[in-house]
């Protein structure tokens, strides 16, 4: 099937703003997270390789991260895996390889796995309608364009919406799948592209629906379990449906070995997991995407996209890849929080694509491959580095700071230093909490962002449980800076204290925000210093 393009550009754009980006690294819905405990699973780790046993070359690998480390985007891991082999694998400090991360839309991949899980299983097909498996929520008078939507014009985003869904979704009284219903199809469906993230959604509730399962209950013992994907957790809308076109949060690996899956045609460990022919169908160019000649312009399958090489991914806001490269046998699996997304992509074109030769294998350079592993080994994010201020930290420690009623319900803040590390506490609508930043350098500890609302949040949003890695630093003689990175997602928020006298001003800066050289959305707040 091959459509006529809208600008795709455009939709996404309307996703991003709805999803509520923010320096919490989560889209922020009055929802749920819904959670597996890790399990010991001992049999899916996937055999290690230096670059040159597998034909690639250390050093376009080494040019990799140097080009990371110049650009301008915030790479926070990177796995790369040719011939069944993992060649490199690396995480910025303070993200670790056992965090899971946020996907953002990456998480639409998933989806789409699990309708070629139930198209196997004989549980519905891609021709069949959309309200047929909502019969109680389409309207009372069902138009021709909504009545021909089918499951495959959900998985190809040809809805024929002439915008995004999301905001009809959230804006509704928390029955999504008939809000989503209940908006104007203007297209013949299959005749126009939008990226429409509540397509993606009505894919999950389709799964509930038939199953009774949630999507990550459905996938669970056909793709988590099979693949080792443990402790990883999925939002889910007011009606505890998971939100299917972002939400999930899974490790670099996992999504590697997502990747491993797809290259090797649904075949694991000795097993078919999911149809080579669904593979094929779901990888290869099902509509045109936007205009242009860059990478969201190859063309879409059902949700994933093509890329300019001639292979295909599954990608999530910010730089979350899940990259696969039949022709070189590869998978590149990255996080991010990326400013530009086609400039971080472009790195793996630029620099691992043409490390990539065509002989099986590579003289080895031993020497080369041991500065990559020691290179792999040292990657971090620096904190910010700053002198100490000896006499105002003196002077404000252990002190409370008293604040009049404002947006963020911050009633009080107390900085208690030691030798090498700050303790923050606050009290808010919440209640209490502490984060422990050490001075100058990470802290992560059992530093956690659980209730909602809680650690000044950007009012009107949901937040997800997180990691936070935190630094404490004076960037000069009458001001304090708290940084605070969420390691399970993927952003950064700056709050900053000016200290005059016994006033205190809290200003703050997320990393969306400055990335676009916009102002945050939080007003500064003004408190006393007792």
């Amino acid at each position: 099937m091959k459509t006529n393009a809208i600008n795709n550009a455009t939709g996404r754009r309307q996703f991003i703003r709805y999803a509520g980006m923010s320096a919490f690294g989560v889209t922020f819905l009055p929802g749920h997270l819904s959670t597996y405990s890790p399990s010991n699973l001992k049999n899916n780790i996937l055999p290690r390789s230096t670059p040159e046993a597998q034909g690639v070359s250390s050093q376009g690998i080494l040019d990799f991260l140097k080009g990371a480390a110049e650009g301008r985007n915030e790479i926070h891991s990177i796995m790369v895996m040719r011939h069944g082999h993992v060649i490199a694998e690396g995480h910025w400090s303070p993200f670790h390889k056992d965090y899971k991360h946020t996907l953002y839309s990456l998480s639409k991949s998933f989806t789409s796995s699990a309708i070629g899980f139930a198209v196997s299983e004989g549980l519905l097909t891609v021709a069949d309608p959309v309200i047929k498996f909502f019969p109680d929520d389409k309207p009372s008078i069902v138009s021709d364009n909504l009545a021909a939507m089918q499951v495959r014009h959900l998985l190809t985003m040809t809805t024929g919406h002439d915008t995004g869904s999301m905001g009809n979704l959230r804006g509704s009284d928390g029955n999504w799948p008939k809000a989503f219903l209940a908006k104007e199809v203007v297209h013949t469906p299959g005749s126009h592209f939008l990226y429409n993230t509540g397509a993606t959604y009505m894919l999950s509730a389709i799964i509930q629906t038939l199953t009774g399962e949630t999507l990550m209950e459905y996938l669970k013992p056909r793709l988590f379990d099979p693949l080792g994907i443990e402790g990883h957790d999925w939002e889910t809308c007011p009606q505890g449906i998971n939100t299917g076109g972002y939400g999930l949060r899974v490790r670099t690996q996992d999504i590697a070995h997502f990747g491993q899956l797809y290259l090797q045609k649904g075949m694991w460990n000795g097993k078919q997991l999911l149809p080579a022919s669904w593979i094929e169908e779901a990888t290869m160019k099902q509509t045109d995407s936007q205009e242009g000649d860059g990478d969201w312009s190859q063309g879409y399958g059902y949700q994933f996209w093509r890329c300019t090489p001639g292979c295909y991914r599954g990608d999530g806001a910010f730089g979350q890849y899940c990259i696969v490269i039949p022709e070189k046998d590869a998978v590149v699996a990255m996080n991010s929080d990326s400013v530009s997304m086609p400039e971080s992509m472009q790195l793996v074109w630029d620099y691992l694509l043409p490390a990539m030769k065509d002989s099986e294998t590579l003289p080895a350079d031993k020497k080369l491959q041991k500065l990559l592993k020691k290179s792999l080994e040292a990657l971090t994010i620096q904190p910010p580095q700053h002198q100490k201020n000896v006499a105002l930290q003196s002077s404000v420690n252990g002190r409370e700071i008293k604040f009049p009623s404002n947006d963020l319900g911050l009633a009080s803040l107390r900085l208690e230093f030691s030798a090498n590390k700050c303790r923050i506490k606050l009290v808010d609508t919440y209640g209490t909490h502490t984060v422990v930043g050490g001075i100058n350098e990470w802290n992560v500890g059992d530093n956690a962002r659980v209730e909602p609302m809680s650690l000044l949040a950007i009012p009107g949003r949901t937040s997800v449980p997180t990691k936070i890695a935190a630094s404490v630093t004076w960037p000069n003689e009458n001001e304090l800076s708290l940084t605070w990175k969420y390691v399970e997602n993927a952003h950064t928020d700056t709050i900053n204290l000016k200290f005059e006298e016994n006033t205190v001003t809290i200003s703050f800066l997320n990393s969306v925000s400055a990335g676009r050289e916009q102002e945050d959305p939080r007003a500064d707040i003004t408190g006393t210093l007792m």
